[in-house]
């Protein structure tokens, strides 16, 4: 049997660029924007306040842009200051490249795995496949991911992909953001 894995945000994650008013790095975005008009052409930003004095910091969602050539529905998104933007605009990487920002999701997502207790699951079984899908583009150790709903620590995951009783198509080392499977040999 499949066992699903769903690794979803549980907040906006931290925006890391540097204070101009403090030299912090950490951001706090709050799914703030502000949106201004000149004429005929149109500026937004999304707001992040810094975690450390609180100074309010806009990263370019637009700029000098022509009004009939922005979506209606984007516009009134912006103007609702919608949450759900915001999360969508910080995992664009052309927004984090023009912005010269990066994203850190400690603490800002969480593994569901379909049961109430991580620890439940029946390892008395002798072959337990899983498929691991990811709601946003999150960067994680898989053998973190494995380790959490397992309930092993991460030594004995890797020690379990050593020996081959763990494995998959894709890459455990490193960080991974897109969907995988894997298959636990007990």
């Amino acid at each position: 049997m499949l066992e699903n894995w769903v690794v979803a945000p549980t907040c906006l994650p931290v925006v890391l660029r540097r204070c101009h008013a403090c030299a912090s790095e950490r951001f706090r975005a709050d799914g703030k924007f502000r949106v201004n008009a000149h004429h005929k052409l149109i500026d937004a930003w999304l707001l992040v306040l810094c975690t450390t004095c609180g100074e309010t910091a806009k990263l370019t969602v637009f700029e000098r842009t022509n009004v009939r050539s922005v979506r209606p529905e984007l516009l009134a998104r912006l103007h609702d200051n919608d949450l759900g933007l915001a999360t969508e605009l910080l995992q664009d990487p052309v927004l984090r490249r023009r912005n010269r920002i990066a994203l850190d999701w400690t603490d800002a997502w969480r593994l569901d795995t379909g049961r109430s207790d991580h620890l439940d699951l029946d390892l008395d079984r002798e072959v337990i496949d899983v498929a691991v899908r990811f709601a946003a583009r999150i960067p994680v150790r898989p053998v973190r991911l494995v380790a959490e709903g397992c309930g092993l620590s991460r030594a004995e995951v890797e020690r379990l992909i050593e020996e081959g009783n763990i494995v998959s198509a894709t890459r455990l080392t490193g960080k991974l953001s897109g969907d995988f499977t894997f298959t636990l040999k007990r």
